[in-house]
């Protein structure tokens, strides 16, 4: 039960984990679809290569594409490559590096289902049956009438009456599975070998720009999300005060009298006043829909610049009294 924990604990940290866990699941689900897929090689030699490699390659194009939709990576990289330059520069290292991740792990489902298809050598036995010399194998049927190339389309099909009493059939099929398992453990094997050296090679070149790179790119997306965040904190306290405006407005003009001597006694500050004012914080003085639009705007087309030692101006309230005829007694401007 710890174990699991710590691995929640672990695809929760972060939008990176996160995003391998998902592509991780979606190969789980990519090879239970697999095993669950009632296969049928239609044994007609016009559509056996057709229905063969439409079941090995289509699957993974849509997984491909499913693993590019739900990565977060994606968005990311997209705004930031089409986002108008602004205040803030564009570093084509990170767009490339948030490209990359996303590919690897959308990569990852398709990979696998490709993977089980070779190693399993239904799909291939169904596509490339015809393609065998039938010369190097004993036992072809002669008195079924048939040319030798339908003959062979009918190889992955196991129930069919012309292979009872021979062993042509499973003699064809057993050759052109161990072709399909040899290239699928050749690709893992290339796979492994590639992955190994880029791990041994990657601190060869120069690492201060490696995590320079993916400090930025993770930069981006814990901006993105606080942004996120403290858009939907402000979206929910403007419509609170809305909403409150609305049923203030709805109520009755009540006329309350009081003693002068008790009407000049402080009041005590109560704890509706100090909720009003961390309301009024959370809202950053953007009150109306113009402002919320503007704010929107310029995110959008300028973002802020990467120097936090530049305070941002926050404007501050400026009081003046005048008299009866509109003339400034006292101002603190």
């Amino acid at each position: 039960m710890e174990r699991l924990k710590l691995v929640l604990q672990y695809f929760q940290s972060n939008s990176e984990s996160i995003s391998n866990g998902i592509c991780a699941l979606l190969a789980l689900i990519s090879v239970k679809l697999y095993t669950s897929f009632d296969f049928n090689c239609p044994c007609i030699a016009q559509y056996n290569k057709l229905y063969g490699l439409g079941v090995m390659f289509v699957p993974p194009i849509i997984l491909f594409l499913l693993g590019v939709l739900i990565n977060r990576h994606t968005g990311v990289m997209m705004e930031e490559w089409l986002r108008p330059i602004g205040k803030r520069s564009k570093n084509p290292a990170v767009i490339k590096h948030l490209f990359s991740g996303m590919i690897q792990r959308s990569l990852l489902a398709p990979m696998v289902w490709i993977l089980v298809t070779l190693l399993d050598g239904k799909c291939f036995v169904c596509a490339f049956s015809m393609n065998v010399d039938p010369r190097h194998f004993s036992g072809i049927p002669n008195n079924t009438g048939l040319e030798m190339t339908k003959l062979l389309a009918k190889v992955p099909c196991k129930e069919d009456a012309i292979f009872l009493n021979t062993t042509f059939r499973k003699a064809v099929s057993r050759y052109v599975r161990c072709y399909s398992q040899a290239i699928g453990w050749s690709i893992l094997l290339l796979l492994i070998l590639l992955g190994a050296v880029g791990r041994v090679v990657k601190p060869c070149f120069n690492h201060a720009n490696s995590l320079q790179t993916r400090y930025w790119s993770n930069y981006l997306d814990i901006e993105q999300k606080l942004f996120e965040e403290t858009c939907v904190l402000h979206a929910r306290d403007f419509a609170r005060k809305c909403v409150v405006q609305f049923f203030e407005g709805m109520r009755d003009d009540s006329v309350l009298r009081l003693p002068l001597a008790r009407a000049l006694i402080t009041r005590p500050c109560r704890r509706d006043e100090f909720e009003e004012e961390e309301e009024e914080e959370r809202l950053h003085g953007i009150t109306r829909q113009e402002q919320v639009d503007h704010m929107l705007h310029t995110w959008y087309q300028c973002k802020p610049e990467l120097d936090v030692t530049k305070m941002a101006y926050k404007p501050r309230a400026c009081i003046t009294w005048e008299d009866d005829r509109g003339r400034a007694v006292f101002s603190d401007v």
